[in-house]
């Protein structure tokens, strides 16, 4: 550990391997062993995770010249990723617009066809609104909404574009606000005669436009001005199966106004958002439950291992440390997950299957074909009841399918599973705290 190696891989190595499994607390201990321009390039990096945008930026802008000259492509390419995030996630779109540029330019071999479609949409969409006016939000206390549940098992909004009522699906994965062409219309809104053409949001090529909403308003109470949204055809994003035509589709820079959600089983919302007119009262900020953090597309969140009742000392399936198994250390017992609030399909992956491969013996297999995936069905399981620790509390999901086999997608296979509106709507609640960073959930 001194030397910096271990099994051969020197120390960055291994901080490599530890961000690409979203390992964010074991890699911010080891830092003091790092260079000061590396450990600076991580902490950074660690920035960006966390959310603390300003605070990336201040720490990876000063690294760009070096680290591009140093020739180290795996460094630059994560220093420009993850800048190029910062400044989308703030809204200063031509900034992102010249970074994600910068970053295909110079990289474009070096990116992962996963890492590719990761950059496709703010690659070819943020050109188109490089001049737009800076969103701004109005002060507002926290309040209450009734929600409604979708064909597809989504949360739609009550938000008023320009004083025209609409329901707006929500996706926090999602780094854009979108908006129907017949919306934009209706409304009177002007949108742009250059349009990007895009395959990565409904898997097929779609050409998008981009306009300004004068006022936007979620739920009749949060007011934003001049919100950059991207305008899709009403075609293009349809469910002919349930019928559903997707009006809007609230992103993270609408997340990031809201501030705190926390959704109920009632379908009520509670907003606390992050701009407020009075005193905040005294619990207002989420400090309890668990961290979550952003990486790209996803929102991972840290949940503990919870031991079988049945055999509470049972080892690990895997040893500790090895590349596959369990994380070893102070926070040997967290282990990652996705959770996808815009997504239908729960699952845990082959990493978690592992772990718990005794707990399968007796069970019998059933085919499984992920959505999202050109492979071939493979064999699961289906576990009556998974326990998950979220900070102190233990929750308890019904029902779920666990994978025995890699899926192929590094970014769904580096995590213990995906967990869709199906799982969370198993709870009695659930919180994204977004200006904490934490997340919180009660169970049934």
């Amino acid at each position: 550990m001194q030397t910096g190696t271990s099994s051969g891989l020197t120390l960055d190595t291994r901080l490599e391997n530890l961000l690409a499994d979203h390992q964010y607390a074991r890699i911010a201990a080891q830092l003091d062993q790092l260079p000061p321009q590396e450990a600076q390039l991580y902490r950074g990096v660690l920035a960006n995770r966390a959310n603390d945008l300003k605070q990336s930026v201040q720490l990876l802008e000063p690294l760009v010249d070096e680290v591009t000259a140093s020739g180290d492509t795996a460094h630059e390419k994560l220093l420009r990723t993850a800048l190029a995030e910062d400044y989308l996630r703030l809204g200063d779109f031509a900034k992102a617009a010249q970074a994600y540029q910068s970053l295909d330019t110079r990289l474009h071999a070096k990116l992962t066809p996963d890492e590719q479609d990761e950059i496709e949409m703010p690659l070819k969409m943020l050109p188109l609104a490089k001049d737009n006016p800076p969103t701004t939000i109005d002060p507002c206390d926290p309040f209450r909404l009734q929600v409604t549940t979708n064909p597809l098992g989504l949360v739609d909004i009550p938000v008023f574009v320009d004083a025209r009522s609409r329901s707006w699906m929500l996706d926090p994965t999602l780094p854009f606000n979108l908006i129907a062409r017949s919306t934009a219309k209706e409304v009177g809104l002007k949108v742009s005669d250059e349009m990007a053409t895009i395959h990565t949001l409904t898997g097929r090529p779609i050409q998008v436009h981009v306009t300004v909403v004068p006022r936007f308003t979620v739920g009749g109470r949060l007011t934003l001005h001049n919100m950059t949204a991207f305008v899709f055809d009403d075609a293009d994003y349809i469910f002919p199966r349930s019928g559903y035509q997707v009006e809007g589709v609230l992103g993270y820079p609408a997340l990031a106004a809201i501030g705190s959600l926390t959704v109920t089983s009632d379908d009520i919302i509670q907003v606390r958002p992050a701009v407020q007119i009075g005193t905040p009262e005294k619990d207002d900020l989420l400090t309890d439950g668990t961290p979550f953090y952003l990486d790209g597309d996803q929102v991972i969140v840290a949940l503990r291992r919870v031991q079988p009742s049945a055999d509470p000392a049972a080892p690990d399936a895997a040893g500790p440390g090895s590349p596959s198994g369990p994380p070893s250390g102070p926070n040997s017992d967290e282990r990652m997950y996705a959770v996808d609030a815009g997504g239908q399909e729960t699952y845990l992956t082959s990493r978690y299957f592992e772990e718990h491969a005794a707990e399968f013996n007796s069970m019998k297999e059933v085919p499984f074909a992920s959505s999202g995936q050109s492979s071939d069905s493979q064999p699961s399981y289906i576990a009556e009841t998974v326990p998950l620790g979220v900070g102190k509390s233990i929750i308890d999901l019904h029902y779920i399918r666990v994978l025995t086999q890699p899926l192929g997608s590094a970014a769904l296979d580096d995590v213990y599973g995906v967990l869709g509106v199906d799982a969370l709507g198993q709870l009695k609640s659930y919180t994204f705290d977004y200006r904490t960073m934490r997340f919180r959930a009660v169970g049934e």
